[in-house]
């Protein structure tokens, strides 16, 4: 994440990693693409398929900021309609249609409830809106305006029937369906869009992709633009302490919420960005996660905000804010948030309790939102925009905007002007084209069995857990693991040799890549303190961490679990 204040940094220096050494001895490079969120991700992948040369540097690990903060979710954008943003809605329905084919592993089908509480609520207040932007007085939707837009939605769903078209129910019979729904609804809208469950990941297939398409492709994780120098950007290897200058032909700044603060370490004063925080809670709650019987709830509050209710991972997560945000001040999901969440819970699901202490992770971040003045933030338009400044030695390109849902599509837009401006043709597009672990994914319990006895032979009950994180790169994973003395950490969420493929795999730096990007032991509520002592004791010797590295580690991840992700975790008393 390209946090810019209070940033943790590392407190001992490490030996420069291989691949930074590499591009610090080149000095060249035909582009430089700054942020390794989803979108600069995608970017590097598009370009590194055309056979350019490429670096990308992201000052925290991959995909750590914004794209960690989503609501796992890839959707059309029902609600965009609202805000006359048809283009982007029907972009968003094919890349979601998309992804259920070229990412199967990491995005499924997800079936979400809208409950309604009136037929005819916000008629007149809808065409204000839609032609203002101005959000008034917050007024739910009734079932004649969600009805057509649902109506609209399908038209632009019709995509050889990816996801089945919506269906409006009556009271009683949403009732039987979700018997712990709110007894005082009068109809529910049911519809499809899609869930993404490990978006850390799916984003790191990505980045493999790239760097496996092209020799030239590079990508560095901890290593932060700091400066321009003519046609060179100044980088700082935040593991080693070195700074080095690499040339390019073409500069992208893709750090999302954090565009204009780059921006202007390179010495251009841009204005761009007006980004907002989200915030979500993650609950242990077998009861809630029943209710919700395996779908999302989606729905508008009293106050206008749109929230969902979603099951996911064996856990609930409930968000999310809309809340005008800083990109210089770190979010934090605060309590007055929570509170929020927890009426929303009760004014859907009245008869479930909820509590703090159900709450195994709560987590913020910035949408990438350009700068929008008095509109409110929920109709601030989501949609994206290239700005291109050829003033300087080197074309500078920025990236205003942006959502997950999209990035395949950005990201070959995005390297479609650079391409221009490098005078070169693009020789491949990547719609389409199986992501990462998404390729040759079994898709039905039988080609799953199959799959799973000619290529995870011996692993039992990994097998499963091994496809959900992999995908069909697992059958690498597991031959890796099989290679070598193997046991359990994090309470079997992962083993030594796993981790050690991580670490000789993945570029992982720190403890914290682990965690809670590698892994989902953070998200699910699995990051004890003996948890995390024990995955550092199994990375120090393959990162070579000495004592005094290896307890930075733990109170580096300690403080940052704490202080952002809710938890109350203390240092363990080692014998």
């Amino acid at each position: 994440m390209e946090e810019r204040s209070r940033v943790i940094e590392s407190t001992h220096s490490s030996k420069e990693r291989t691949e930074v050494r590499e591009v610090r001895e080149s000095g060249r490079t035909s582009v430089l693409v700054i942020g390794g969120g989803i979108n600069g991700i995608s970017t590097f992948r598009d370009l590194a398929l055309q056979g350019i040369d490429v670096v990308l540097v992201e000052r925290g690990d991959f995909a750590s900021g914004t794209s960690a903060a989503s609501s796992h979710m890839i959707h059309g954008g029902i609600r965009y309609l609202e805000n006359g943003e048809f283009r982007l809605v029907r972009e968003s329905v094919q890349e979601r249609n998309g992804l259920l084919r070229i990412a199967p592993h990491y995005v499924k089908p997800l079936e979400t409830t809208i409950p309604i509480y009136s037929t005819f609520s916000g008629i007149l207040a809808a065409p204000l809106r839609f032609l203002t932007h101005k959000s008034g007085k917050p007024q739910e939707r009734g079932a004649f305006l969600i009805k057509v837009g649902l109506m609209i939605y399908d038209t632009f769903s019709r995509d050889g029937g990816t996801v089945p078209r919506h269906r409006f129910l009556g009271k009683k019979r949403s009732l039987a369906e979700l018997p712990d729904l709110d007894p005082n609804i009068k109809y529910t809208a049911t519809y499809y869009d899609a869930s993404m469950h490990d978006p850390e990941r799916l984003a790191l297939d990505v980045l493999q992709d790239g760097r496996a398409a092209h020799a030239g492709a590079h990508a560095l994780n901890y290593v932060e633009a700091i400066a321009r120098d003519g046609d060179k950007v100044v980088l700082r290897d935040r593991e080693s302490g070195t700074e080095f200058t690499v040339a390019a032909d073409v500069v992208v700044n893709a750090s999302g919420p954090w565009t204009d603060l780059t921006n202007g370490a390179l010495g251009v004063d841009t204005r761009y960005m007006g980004g907002t925080k989200g915030s979500h809670i993650v609950l242990d709650h077998p009861e809630l996660l029943d209710a919700t019987r395996g779908r999302e709830i989606f729905f508008e509050h009293s106050d206008g905000r749109i929230v969902l209710i979603y099951p996911l991972k064996g856990r609930v997560l409930v968000g999310t804010t809309d809340i005008d945000a800083d990109p210089g001040e770190i979010a934090v999901c605060t309590e007055e948030e929570v509170d929020y969440f927890f009426d929303l819970i009760h004014h859907v699901f009245p008869q479930i309790d909820v509590s703090r202490e159900q709450i195994v992770f709560r987590f913020s971040g910035i949408r990438p939102l350009p700068r929008h003045e008095d509109t409110a933030p929920g109709f601030v338009s989501r949609d994206y925009r290239i700005e291109v400044d050829e003033k300087g030695d080197v074309p500078l390109v920025s990236l205003v905007g942006g959502k997950w849902t999209t990035f395949r599509a950005l990201g070959e837009s995005l390297a479609n002007v650079v391409l221009g401006l490098l005078d070169r043709t693009r020789r491949v597009s990547t719609a389409g084209a199986p992501i990462g672990g998404g390729r040759d994914f079994p898709r039905t319990t039988k080609a799953r069995r199959i799959w799973i006895e000619e290529n995870l032979t011996g692993a039992g009950e990994r097998a499963g857990r091994l496809l959900a994180r992999y995908g069909t790169r697992a059958a690498d994973v597991w031959a890796f693991i099989s290679q070598g003395e193997d046991a359990p950490l994090a309470d079997g969420d992962l083993s030594t040799r796993e981790l050690a493929w991580m670490v000789e795999n993945e570029m992982v730096a720190r403890l914290e890549d682990v965690v809670m990007r590698r892994t989902s032991i953070a998200f699910l509520g699995n990051a004890t303190s003996e948890v995390l002592d024990d995955v550092a004791e199994a990375m120090a010797p393959l990162l070579g961490w000495d004592r005094a590295r290896l307890d930075a580690e733990l109170d580096q991840t300690r403080r940052l679990l704490n202080e952002r992700h809710g938890l109350v975790l203390s240092s363990r008393t080692r014998g």
